[in-house]
């Protein structure tokens, strides 16, 4: 027998490449078709955990430490608040607005809030403090601690926060459930 011809019951061998490349050529179609059906649970998903989890640990980094706010000189109407009133309501948000991401409870709420909070932060704390030309203010898009500002962070977290503002927190969330529960009463 040659190379070409089979025994009964065993299959040729270019005819299982050619099946083996069929299946690896039908596979972005199928991812393509996996992510159509699970992205919408999963992106705001990703976010939501992502956030929360950066948002609270800069929670518990002030819980546990000493208030350094009143070395910051915060926009109006924020410059009107003492600096401990400041101080506890940033930690608290920074401590609940993270459960409630991570449960996708009212999401947007908490979404909206800590993007005031970003923006606060970038005018207090990330804003280059003296800048002359827009490439001066473009070295502040960093992150880093270079006496530029440090503003890139915190603008990405107000990418990724209005993107929940936005969209809402998905299928995998307590709104969603409480949607449908509520719908359907």
């Amino acid at each position: 027998m040659n190379q070409t011809q089979t025994s009964p019951g065993s299959s040729c061998i270019s005819c299982e490449i050619s099946a083996g490349i069929a299946r690896i050529r039908a596979l972005p179609r199928q991812l393509s078709h996996w992510l159509d059906r699970h992205a919408p649970t999963l992106a705001p998903t990703f976010l939501r955990l992502l956030l929360a989890y950066e948002f609270g640990e800069a929670g518990l980094e002030k819980l546990q430490g000493e208030n350094w706010f009143t070395e910051l000189n915060f926009p109006f109407p924020f410059n009107m608040l003492p600096a401990d009133f400041s101080w506890t309501l940033a930690t608290g948000l920074e401590i609940i607005a993270p459960l409630a991401l991570l449960l996708g409870f009212m999401t947007r709420f908490f979404s909206a809030a800590l993007i005031v909070l970003s923006v606060v932060a970038i005018a207090a704390v990330h804003w280059p403090a003296d800048w002359q030309s827009l490439n001066e203010l473009w070295k502040g898009y960093a992150i880093s601690d270079h006496g530029y500002g440090n503003y890139k962070l915190p603008l990405m977290y107000i990418l990724m926060l209005s993107t929940l503002l936005f969209s809402g927190a998905g299928r995998l969330s307590l709104d969603n459930y409480l949607k449908t529960r509520l719908s359907t009463d």
